[in-house]
């Protein structure tokens, strides 16, 4: 009965985690939520400054998303072609630079949690 009533619960906070709430997550724990989508850990790694790892994992989700978050995280190094190639085959346009890192990071998390 809790077995179930707690996936319920925990399935139901995850589904409502604002970016704020989640780059809170990323600053102070040590692992990324449990239930998280691919993409949503994927953004987690990013802000908690696992940049690497945030790359290998999105990687391994389908297109359009993971090359969204792929174009992101080469934005986010600072490597405007390469995210500009990204974004391309994300189909989306790439942000004007003077959207910030983080306020991209925020619209990634809205739109793909």
């Amino acid at each position: 009965m809790c077995v179930e009533n707690c996936q319920t619960f925990w399935r139901h906070l995850i589904e409502i985690m604002t970016a704020t709430e989640l780059a809170r997550s990323a600053q102070v724990d040590e692992q990324a939520p449990a239930g998280l989508n691919a993409a949503l850990r994927c953004l987690w790694l990013s802000k908690a400054g696992q940049w690497d790892a945030a790359h290998d994992a999105c990687q391994l989700i389908a297109e359009p998303v993971g090359a969204w978050l792929h174009a992101h995280l080469h934005r986010e190094e600072g490597d405007h072609g390469n995210a500009a190639y990204w974004y391309a085959r994300a189909r989306k346009p790439a942000p004007p630079r003077s959207l910030s890192i983080a306020d991209e990071w925020a619209q990634l998390v809205s739109a793909l949690g």
